[in-house]
């Protein structure tokens, strides 16, 4: 009886492992929660320059990245707290505070230099944020009442202080309004630092202890604490790094924007939970990245420009941001029932 020898593989023909490798990459890449957006956003302006070509004139192109520069930088702080469970509703209403404090730092101090305003509205943003930390991790309550309080409480301070009082872009030097105007390399140069930022929060948020820690801790407070991280410790730095976030837009904003008063960044929160959501933070904590929030900033506030490229009526705006964050939060419990599943599958396998 003869025995027939296996077929010998094809010279040059991948090894199955090699194989494997390659589609659990492939398979990985289009499991990436920024990818959905992404392609929404490309597909978006595509159809939006079809439509309208000066959409993507130099102009239009600088308009969009300013218009979408103050919202990354907010969307970055609010996905790190949310990626711990937790959510921050104040942050408009800190933006306001910071960019009305930042009018009158130049009204006061006329000759005030330009890094110091940065620094103190760093720090002013940061001691907001640290409140708000504070408040959570102290008194357990949820963040959700706890920042809905400092919501009004930081928006009456501001129209206290405020009153009817305007600060305009004649009340500012025109060096700080210029930061606004200014490009290098074709890119607004506030564009450039809210990517600036977006890349060292998401360095750190991928590549140190305590940014893991936030994940850990937004998949299960409980077994968090049980494997000895400081909980409450991460939750507050959250909170202040947010803070410290809204108060670097609320500067910014006074850059960018002709005028400040007491309603500056009113509404401002929702939009900013949306641009994480839609961006793939999942809503429960845990999961996400800044990078898909940054992404989801540039994606909604695209879309208002999309539409009003297209003349179509602001209601739209408001209904398809709405369809997007339905939508973002019911992919999101889908995938995370499926990873479920398989794990169970696995189990079942392994006994």
């Amino acid at each position: 009886m003869t025995q027939t020898a296996p077929p010998s593989p094809a010279p040059n023909a991948p090894a199955p492992t090699a194989r494997r490798a390659g589609r659990s990459r492939f398979g990985g890449i289009l499991r990436l929660r920024e990818l959905p957006v992404a392609f929404a956003l490309i597909v978006l302006v595509v159809v939006t320059y079809a439509a309208n070509p000066l959409f993507l004139s130099p102009q239009g192109t600088k308009d969009l990245l300013l218009n979408s520069t103050i919202m990354i930088i907010l969307a970055v702080g609010q996905a790190i707290v949310i990626i711990t469970r937790n959510v921050d509703l104040s942050v408009g209403s800190i933006l306001g505070l910071v960019a009305f404090g930042t009018g009158s730092l130049f009204a006061t101090f006329p000759g005030i230099p330009i890094p110091v305003v940065f620094l103190i509205g760093l720090a002013f943003g940061m001691l907001l944020g640290a409140i708000n930390g504070l408040l959570v991790t102290i008194a357990k309550v949820p963040a959700l009442v706890i920042t809905l309080g400092t919501l009004y409480i930081y928006r009456g301070l501001s129209n206290a202080w405020a009153g009817g009082t305007q600060y305009f872009a004649d009340d500012r030097p025109e060096a700080f309004g210029n930061l606004s105007v200014d490009t290098f390399l074709g890119f607004p140069v506030i564009t450039l630092l809210a990517l600036a930022v977006v890349v060292i929060v998401a360095v750190v948020m991928a590549g140190t202890r305590g940014g893991r820690d936030l994940y850990a801790i937004g998949s299960d407070p409980d077994a968090a604490k049980l494997f000895g991280i400081p909980v409450g410790r991460r939750v507050f730095t959250a909170f202040a790094v947010n803070g410290l976030l809204a108060g670097l837009a609320g500067v910014l904003y006074a850059s960018r924007f002709n005028s400040v008063g007491a309603t500056t960044g009113n509404g401002l929160e929702l939009d900013v939970v949306a641009a994480a959501v839609v961006g793939g933070v999942a809503i429960f904590g845990g999961s996400g990245s800044v990078v898909g929030a940054a992404l989801g900033a540039v994606l909604l506030t695209t879309i208002t420009s999309a539409l009003a490229a297209m003349r179509v009526d602001k209601f739209w705006q408001q209904a398809i941001v709405g369809v997007l964050i339905l939508a973002a939060i019911i992919i999101d419990r889908v995938a995370s029932l499926r990873t479920a599943r398989r794990l169970r599958i696995s189990e079942a396998r392994d006994v």
